[in-house]
């Protein structure tokens, strides 16, 4: 196939921060998966957009879809950099597909707006489905985050770190850590807003396999605080901040709900594809995914976190069986190309991968 791939190269469009999660991801792994049969034009909009702005970039958009005729056009929107009527144009020309990150929470304030424009949509949210549903939208398609494991690969690397932590520290996480320290468990972090600092994609590949024990903290942001009723009423555009139009403060309020529900991210299936031992809190339907217990492991509470860090530090061997197990799993079920492949079969393009004909 040939693919138009759309999204951001750089980590919020800042070359300072290095290459975007889905430059790492998503394009990686569909330039290499099916032996590299697919034929990928890369359209960065964020690299385009920074140099020529916004107007003309979405223009420069429109007439590659024009010059180029790709099978499919491959989206991953962030913001509102990509206009609605591009989109819709550039469905005249071929398949429209994006996926939608964050539905538990965006999917009132973002993805319900924009998912009419395109032929094929995916969610990862396992409750956005039945909402694209009630608005309408019936092109969607359920999928998950996963590994990309042409990059992430377990390394053959001592065990220096007992408990490690590779995230900011948002929510409830840098609470979680102290907690940690007065029960006489030191965990690493890393990440802006720790000590440490951040680290490259390698080290923190590196790090996962030099871990006896990987943490994954999936509470990210504040619930209530006494910016909320600001983010009801208020909305930022461009720059500036502005009164929301009041058919919106619904909407805006539930957004700000579901970020209480904790959501699957690629690193529940990263530092298993890297054959690291995953401790996790539960988050959405992650026992769909991996055998709890047996592939991964969860805990409920601090307590309860405590009590599993210091059982799993005692028992290598079922430790490294469990992290053994839940690389297998990851190969297996959860890869980037399994996950498009299952997509690609589903709106109807053949792909080079005789499991999916």
């Amino acid at each position: 196939m040939k693919i138009l791939y759309i999204a951001m190269k750089y980590d919020y469009g800042d070359p300072q921060r290095g290459f975007s999660f889905e430059h790492y991801n998503f394009y990686d792994s569909l330039v290499k998966m099916n032996n590299g049969s697919n034929e990928i034009v890369y359209f960065p909009f964020d690299e385009v957009a920074s140099k020529v702005g916004r107007d003309e970039m979405n223009k420069q958009l429109l007439e590659t879809a024009r010059r180029e005729k790709p099978d499919l056009c491959f989206f991953i929107l962030f913001e509102n950099e990509i206009k609605r009527e591009t989109i819709a144009e550039i469905g005249k020309i071929t398949l429209t597909f994006n996926w939608f990150c964050d539905d538990h929470w965006r999917f009132e304030v973002f993805s319900r707006y924009y998912a009419p424009y395109f032929s094929w949509i995916a969610t990862t949210d396992s409750k956005a489905v039945s909402k694209y549903y009630r608005s309408g939208y019936r092109n969607v398609i359920k999928t998950q985050w996963g590994c990309n494991h042409f990059i992430y690969k377990p390394q053959e690397l001592p065990k220096i770190y007992n408990v490690t932590f590779v995230g900011q520290p948002h929510g409830n996480r840098k609470k979680i850590i102290e907690e940690l320290g007065k029960a006489g468990i030191e965990v690493k972090c890393w990440g802006k807003g720790w000590p440490n600092g951040r680290i490259s994609q390698e080290e923190m590949i590196q790090i996962f396999s030099q871990s006896k024990i990987n943490l994954n903290l999936t509470k990210c942001s504040d619930i209530i605080n006494w910016k909320t009723p600001l983010k009801i009423f208020f909305r930022r555009v461009g720059g500036e901040v502005k009164f929301d139009l009041p058919n919106r403060w619904w909407g805006n309020l539930k957004s700000i709900l579901g970020r209480r529900r904790e959501q699957i991210k690629g690193r529940n299936f990263e530092i298993p594809g890297c054959g690291g031992f995953l401790l996790t809190s539960y988050a959405d339907n992650l026992g769909d995914y991996y055998a709890i217990g047996r592939e991964v492991v969860i805990y409920n509470n601090t307590n309860d976190l405590i009590n599993k860090i210091r059982y799993y530090l005692e028992h290598q061997e079922e430790r490294e069986s469990i992290a053994q197990a839940g690389y297998q799993r990851t190969l297996r079920d959860h890869t980037y190309e399994k996950r498009f492949n299952e997509i690609f079969n589903s709106i109807g393009l053949k792909t080079m991968n005789k499991n999916y004909e």
